[in-house]
């Protein structure tokens, strides 16, 4: 391995972390649908294996076909940066949507109290909608299958996001020295960039697992919705 390979390695490695550092929307929806939905650390890691995994691909699938494919550099970055303006709006229709049905997620459990009379007897009786207009086990089925489709939807959103600095910075370099300098480089940035996500959502999956605010546990569908619409914000709009 020649040494302008080694150094686009290292390059790789620097760029992959700083950048899945900075972008919070690498890591901060998964540690809000964690929290909101209690998943375990095990389960919050897999998914974003996943959608990170999914993140990847599609961006060296791209940079392959442009490299082989003879297509100029300038037109993998217009399609990048098209590919990253979808995404991030993607991202806030998903958070919006998200966070309507939290809201009304959070309405329908709130607990209320009913006064009646009974033959000069008043008494009263607790309940919540979420529960009490439903049968035992159909609530529970809706929900669990709206929370299956957001996972659904945030992997497809992953899928279309582009890891910008991997094209032009890493690929068009490394296929200039050689096949197997191509291939080093991108597996490098993949692995690292995998890796920084999964560390990141660790750290913080543990640190919230034993805050409770008792207080706003039934909006935190809602307040998960809320802050996927900010990441997605942010990358739309300040361009994070």
């Amino acid at each position: 391995m020649t040494p302008e390979i080694l150094l686009l390695c290292g390059t790789a490695a620097t760029i992959a972390f700083v950048h899945t550092l900075l972008g919070p929307d690498h890591y901060l929806p998964f540690v809000a649908l964690a929290k909101s939905r209690e998943w375990s650390l095990g389960k919050a890691l897999r998914t974003t294996f996943l959608c990170g995994s999914g993140h990847i691909v599609g961006s060296v699938v791209l940079g392959f076909i442009g490299i082989y494919a003879s297509i100029q550099l300038n037109a993998l970055e217009w399609i990048e940066g098209w590919r990253g303006d979808i995404a991030a709006w993607a991202l806030v229709s998903f958070g919006l949507v998200y966070m309507a049905w939290g809201l009304r997620r959070s309405y329908r459990s709130k607990t209320h109290t009913h006064w009646h009379n009974h033959d000069g007897v008043r008494h009263s009786h607790i309940h919540a909608h979420e529960t009490s207009h439903a049968h035992a086990h159909s609530g529970e089925d809706t929900n669990d299958n709206r929370r299956s489709m957001a996972g659904w939807a945030i992997f497809i959103v992953f899928v279309l996001g582009p890891c910008e600095p991997l094209i032009p910075l890493l690929m068009f370099p490394a296929a200039k020295e050689s096949i197997t300098g191509l291939v080093a480089v991108t597996a490098v940035f993949a692995l690292v960039t995998v890796l920084t996500m999964l560390a990141a959502v660790a750290v913080s999956v543990w640190s919230l697992k034993s805050v409770r605010m008792p207080k706003i546990e039934r909006f935190s569908d809602a307040i998960a919705g809320g802050t996927i619409t900010m990441c997605g914000l942010s990358i739309a709009v300040l361009g994070l």
